[in-house]
Formats: structure tokens, sequence, C-alpha cells
């Protein structure tokens, strides 16, 4: 199969779908690669460490999309990326299709096949997802102490405290992947953490970081009244596919102290906190009842290299899968295919 790797378009997105490992992998199981020049850089690949393994550069997106079958990327295609596409592209990259409704729209007219990383699943495990969220959750406790500072107009907490003064509080909705990396780095900050969910399991995984970490039942009542406390609050809700739900209200919004800091990492399924809007790391922040609030919809590409690697990881043995064909058969991939023939398949939203 004919597989071309795009470069990222989206607002100051630096990762890139295929690392030259992962491509190369490709290469030897008899694939012809094709890498839009310049793809690589940002991540720190320059376009020879791909050609040295055998992938071809081409010189700018419209060549790569006309010559490739297979598109694997990392962010869902933007606008100037649409003409481009064609009914019988298989696209392979994250889709967040339930955010996205002009997208979805745009994807059936053109009639492919989108298999998004984020729906592929393994049992109960999202594994092309997983590797995102764990970065998502670390940039957003770490963000999170640098906008509460009063530069930045945060309320000028130090987050872990020190002697003689408080530690910062910390409210995450999820204990999820990225829920969990966001109370693991904020507790290991020193910050008092308290994070909400469902599931006793997950509970109390959260619990086991560490004694100034405190882990609740998701109920309404007792996510306000932290909200309320709260400097720092993490919104890392995920239902696989779907848009996710609001937990916290404008009026939680509204009762937390002016400089708070709002950061929602669920932002690219249409956000757990009412008042958050999506906004991209050239203007990444904005102020809401007081609050300073926080939606860069692609929180993982501010660290390029380290997320390229971590996703080439994930996606590669199921990029072999869809190259070679017949997957269809594969519960995984077949959860993964969004849309196909005109046709929405993802569940979570044809229903």
């Amino acid at each position: 199969m004919r597989i071309g790797i795009p470069r990222e378009v989206k607002t100051l997105e630096g990762r890139v779908g295929l690392i030259p490992a992962a491509a190369a992998e490709l290469v030897r199981a008899g694939h012809t690669l094709f890498i839009e020049a310049g793809a690589g850089a940002p991540s720190g690949y320059p376009d020879s460490a791909y050609t040295a393994l055998g992938v071809q550069t081409l010189p700018d997106a419209a060549s790569l999309y006309a010559t490739a079958q297979m598109i694997v990327k990392v962010k869902e295609p933007q606008p100037q990326e649409w003409p481009l596409l064609r009914p019988d592209h298989l696209l392979f990259c994250y889709l967040h299709l339930a955010a996205e409704p002009a997208l979805t729209q745009a994807l059936l007219d053109i009639g492919l096949t989108a298999v998004a990383f984020e729906t592929v699943q393994e049992g109960l495990t999202l594994p092309l997802l997983a590797p995102m969220s764990d970065i998502a959750g670390r940039i957003a406790a770490l963000t999170g102490a640098q906008l509460l500072t009063r530069p930045q107009g945060g309320r000028g907490v130090l987050l872990g405290g020190l002697p003689a003064a408080e530690r910062g509080r910390v409210v995450v909705l999820g204990a999820g992947v990225a829920g969990g990396s966001a109370a693991l780095v904020a507790a290991h900050i020193g910050a008092e953490v308290t994070v909400f969910d469902r599931q006793r399991d997950k509970l109390a995984q959260m619990r086991a970081i560490g004694p100034n970490v405190t882990a609740l039942h998701a109920y309404p009542d007792a996510i306000g009244a932290a909200v309320a406390e709260a400097d720092l609050v993490v919104g890392a809700v995920l239902i696989p596919g779907a848009r996710a739900p609001h937990l916290v209200s404008r009026a939680m919004v509204r009762a937390m102290r002016p400089g708070s800091v709002v950061i929602d990492i669920s932002v690219d399924q249409g956000g757990c906190i009412e008042t958050t809007r999506p906004t991209t790391y050239a203007d990444p922040t904005f102020v809401d009842e007081g609050v300073v609030h926080y939606g860069v919809t692609n929180m993982p590409g501010a660290v390029p290299r380290t997320a390229s690697q971590a996703l080439s990881a994930a996606i590669t043995p199921y990029a072999l899968r869809l190259a070679a064909g017949g997957w269809e058969g594969e519960a995984a991939l077949r959860l993964g295919l969004n849309l196909r023939d005109g046709e929405l398949l993802l569940a979570a939203l044809s229903t």
C-alpha cells in the first residue's frame, strides 16, 4: 500500500504521524511510504532521517495526498486539507467527531474510510489514546501550576505550598489515564488533590498515590463543593467516541475564587466544564466568570518529540494491520471505524 505522512497544519502542532523507526517497519513490510517535506522537523526528525530508511519525500501536501492510499497523521484534517481527501483514502488519525460536526459532514460527503485513534479499543482500554492522555494529564498539572502565578492572571498560589503557607487545592474530574496523570503530578508537586470518579477501583488507585490525595464518588453536590474551594480544576472525563458530559456548570465556575484556573482536557470531545471553549497554543487562555480557562485541543503537541515517539509506538502495529488489508474482522479496529462510504458508523454518534 502507498502510505502518506503529511505535515500537521493545526496551529502549533509539532507531532508527526510516524517517526522514522516506525515508518521503517512499514517499509520492511513491503509498503511504499511517502512523507511531506518537513513533516518530522518539529519533532526533531529531518527528512534525511526518513529517506535513509527508504521513505520517499514529497514537496507538498497536494502531491502527498494525490499519491497515497492511506493517510497516517496525528490531528483531524483541517479545512484546508479537506479538498485533498478522496473517497478511496483510508484515513488513520485522531478525529474526535463528537465535537466536530462540520468535519463529520465533510468526511461523510467525501465518502472515505476513517479509523480514529481514539476509538480503537482492546477490551476496556483505548491503546492509541492512552499515551496522549498520559501526556495531556501531566501537562495539565504543570500548566495549571504556572497559570496560578500572578503574572499569568492567577491567584498567586504556589501549588505545592511550603512551610508557613497553605498547599494549593486541585480537583480532578475523572480517574482515567489523563486524570490519573494529572493527579499524580499535582500530588508530587505537593498539592492537596481531590479526584472524582464513579469506579471504585480507579478511586483506590488514586488514593494509593499518596496521603495528599482524596478520592471521591462523583456526586454532583460533592463536585460543586470541591470546585468552589479549588485553585485548579482539571476536567478529564471521557465517554469513548461521545461528547463529554458537563460535570461543572457555569454556576459552579462562578462560585470559584477569582484567579482560579480551569483546564479541560476533555475539550477534544466538547469539554466537561460548561464554560470551556476550544483554544490553541497561539492564544491558549481566556477568562470567564473571573476564572482563567485553558482549552487547548492539542495539548501533547507542545512536546512533539516525546509525544511522537509515544504515539508511533502505539499506532504502528495497527497501521501494519490496516495496510495489510482484511482488518474489518478485527474487533479493535472495527470499533475504531468511524465512517465509510458516506455512512457514519461510530456507535456513540450514530444512534
